[in-house]
């Protein structure tokens, strides 16, 4: 059988698909950006069927770049934003409304209420979650309460709702399977991640029917057949996962105590507790990290909304960097001492915070501040926003202790501000050899389920350094500029989070 795997990467802002050999090398790529929809400040949409029609061009690209054809592909694993919601009508395949993106705001009001009635302790017991517009159940029952008609052909049966993997997998087989992975379903607010199963309590919190919802499967498992419409042939899907967990699989993050931080349009770090459910006393999120062989490990997750997003913002929207690469070199030129920061709280503030209500903001302006001292501050924004996570998890669970941070995403490519990381965390950062680790980790699981990749061990043993980073500033300087980043955090929290 052929080594070739298909991973489909269907993220924030692009769709790509990469076609790895057996030797884990990228043969074939393909990538293509989709619109993003703003209908009102603080709301993010998606038109489902662009995401369709990218993906599918996507994986057809790849697949051409690499001269190989659908009965070359052993597998497809399939790796997704998460918490992006959809719901599609079961006969027809048609989205009552566009994708509800993770970045969403809108329901704040649904997750205010629900803290006042007292919501909070059995969803944080149950899923290990927040009460937070981020997460798909707020999403769905929106969507029921604002399309017309949408509640009532849900309860009829004739919905179907999914995170980004479920509406692919359903298009991808014909409308033949209708499920997704454990990791998915845990960031929904309706799966009892303990219990491994869908929890009636928290539908009827959320008044969201059941019948919306897929069957829910381990990450390597045999989730059908592609349409042979697709791509000419009949190929396997053998793996799912969201993209942060993803990532933890292709960083080979498989011991407990284990950490990395993926930088893309948002900023998420997860550490491996393990079979061990960590409950975070410090707003962290108690999260499945992957479930294999029916066997669940758990991760603790915090989770930045904004990071290359905030890089876009200085190219798209003030319109001082043409590309993201120029932020490395105008930061490296800034006047260190100017200390300029930016909270990027652009849709709210994530982990630790969790304030939905903030708003962006930028301190220690001067007439002598430039564009220079703004790409600093927006680089250093995400370090010291990982900082502030790693010490939520040190606080949290001693394994955190002593650990090497492992990163990817298209921000680690910047040597100044992995440089800037390491620094500030004071640990250790390594910078692997492949990138796209999303991808791989998606990959590995396909390649895993279908027999042609190795195992874990196996394939943790094929991981590769490309350079690792040492902190090298001074514990006063390190400490002086976290101790601004704080004072700036608390002046942005909107009287609805204690500063």
């Amino acid at each position: 059988m052929s080594g070739y795997v298909l991973a489909i990467d269907q993220g924030t802002t692009s769709s790509r698909a990469i076609v790895f050999d057996d030797s884990t090398r990228i043969v074939g790529v393909g990538q293509q950006e989709f619109p993003q929809i703003l209908p009102r400040p603080g709301w993010v949409e998606h038109d489902p069927e662009e995401i369709w029609r990218s993906v599918l061009a996507t994986a057809k690209a790849a697949l051409a770049d690499a001269s190989l054809s659908a009965r070359d592909i052993a597998a497809i694993g399939i790796t997704n934003q998460r918490e992006t919601t959809v719901l599609w009508d079961r006969e027809t395949g048609e989205p009552v409304h566009n994708a509800i993106v993770w970045q969403d705001r809108r329901t704040a009001e649904i997750c205010r209420r629900l803290s006042e009635d007292g919501a909070e302790a059995v969803i944080r017991e149950k899923t290990g979650l927040v009460i937070d517009p981020y997460f798909a159940g707020t999403k769905i029952a929106w969507i029921l309460d604002n399309v017309s008609g949408a509640r009532a052909r849900a309860e009829a049966g004739k919905l179907a709702f999914g995170t980004i993997d479920t509406f692919l997998l359903w298009r991808l087989t014909g409308g033949r399977v209708h499920a997704t992975d454990a990791t998915n379903a845990s960031r929904t607010m309706l799966f009892d991640t303990g219990a491994n199963e869908w929890d009636d309590e928290l539908l009827r919190l959320l008044r969201v029917p059941a019948s919306l919802l897929p069957e829910v499967r381990d990450c390597a498992a045999d989730f059908g057949l592609s349409d042979p419409a697709h791509f000419g042939g009949a190929i396997r899907i053998c793996g799912i996962a969201g993209d942060q967990h993803a990532a933890t699989l292709g960083n080979a993050c498989f011991e407990p105590g284990m950490l990395k931080a993926t930088y893309g349009t948002g900023c998420f770090a997860v550490l491996n507790t393990g079979p061990e459910r960590v409950a975070s006393n410090n707003r962290l999120l108690s999260t499945v990290a992957y479930r294999l062989d029916g066997k669940t490990t758990y991760a603790l997750e915090g989770s930045i909304f904004i990071a290359g997003a905030a890089v876009q913002w200085l190219r798209d929207g003030l319109k001082i960097v043409a590309q993201a690469a120029e932020t490395g070199p105008m930061a490296e030129r800034a006047d260190e001492t100017q200390d300029v920061y930016l909270v990027p709280a652009f849709t709210g503030l994530g982990a630790p915070w969790w304030d939905a209500d903030a708003r962006g903001a930028i301190y220690g302006l001067t007439r002598a501040t430039g564009p220079d001292e703004i790409a600093r501050a927006a680089l250093e924004a995400v370090c010291f926003q990982t900082a502030d996570l790693l010490s939520a998890m040190r606080r949290d669970w001693p394994g955190a202790a002593d650990t090497v941070l492992r990163v990817d995403g298209g921000m680690v490519a910047s040597d100044w501000t992995m440089q800037r990381l390491a620094d500030l965390l004071d640990a250790p950062v390594d910078r692997p050899t492949v990138l796209e680790t999303t991808a791989l980790g998606a990959a590995w699981l396909a390649g895993r389920q279908s027999g042609v990749w190795p195992d874990a061990a196996g394939f943790t043993a094929r991981w590769r350094l490309e350079r690792r980073f040492e902190p090298g500033m001074d514990a006063v300087t390190r400490g002086r500029k976290l101790a601004g980043w704080s004072r700036a955090v608390r002046r942005t929290l909107s009287d609805t989070v204690p500063g």
